[in-house]
């Protein structure tokens, strides 16, 4: 199974656009699919219809069952989603309290990890959503990941969130036992501000082939399909966004093989 996590310590850049998204196009292509939503907010859990307020288990139950994980035990808390071949590991409010409750015990950083390689053999991708806070969640998806990806709108404030968001990377780095893989997605870029284009520029003359040579528009379709609470390439196939993410998809899996 091949693990991508989504993180920035910014909001609002499209980590939850960007996990759905590949999420959708991989399902799609008959791919076996778990999306982690790591945000107490739910917002990638209700993006795909799951209410994980009303589940009776979450990627909560993940952590505070660590030391008895199972591999039955993980597959009882995913949640189906519209599609046949993607499944949903919800989050719940609950997960804001991990960090009081049990950031200070030792092998908290791995749990997620010991989970997916659990139920390793059942799917052919995860996709992780961060929170955007450093923290025991962000730690425990960084530690599981194959390669990270990181969004990154189009625009000078969010380009001084990713030097933060690097320079986490770079601490972390020290503690995991592996190097981390990192991609840089542009997001929610439009070329008719001198602004977008400027923050595109800089971005690439800093991060060079770090980044990744495409970019991903500015598009409401994204909004409506999470009004939906579908993927894009489901709910608008034919959007210039979804155009984008499957670019992005065919050069991530190219790394992969």
């Amino acid at each position: 199974m091949i693990i991508w996590t989504v993180a920035n310590q910014k909001g609002g850049v499209g980590k939850t656009t960007t996990t759905v998204t590949l999420a959708g196009l991989l399902a799609q292509q008959n791919k076996r699919v778990i999306v982690v939503d790591m945000d107490p907010h739910a917002s990638l859990s209700y993006y795909l219809a799951v209410d994980s307020e009303e589940m009776t288990s979450s990627v909560y139950d993940i952590f505070t069952d660590a030391a008895s994980l199972t591999k039955d035990k993980v597959l009882d808390c995913l949640s189906p989603s519209k599609l046949d071949s993607l499944y949903v590991l919800p989050a719940t409010m609950a997960l804001a309290t991990l960090d009081r409750t049990l950031g200070t015990q030792g092998g908290m950083g791995l749990v997620l990890k010991k989970a997916l390689d659990l139920v390793a053999d059942e799917f052919d991708y995860a996709l992780i959503d961060c929170p955007p806070v450093l923290g025991v969640l962000m730690v425990n998806a960084l530690a599981a990941c194959d390669r990270l990806l990181v969004p990154v709108q189009t625009e000078f404030l969010a380009l001084k969130g990713l030097d933060r968001m690097m320079h986490t990377l770079e601490i972390m780095q020290k503690s995991l036992t592996k190097d981390v893989s990192y991609t840089i997605v542009p997001t929610m870029y439009d070329k008719r501000t001198n602004a977008g284009v400027d923050a595109y520029k800089a971005l690439r003359k800093t991060y060079g082939k770090l980044v990744w040579s495409g970019v991903i528009p500015v598009d409401t379709r994204f909004r409506d399909a999470s009004q939906a609470q579908l993927p894009p390439s489901v709910y608008a196939p034919k959007a210039r966004g979804v155009y984008a993410y499957t670019s992005l998809l065919n050069y991530l899996t190219a790394l992969e093989n």
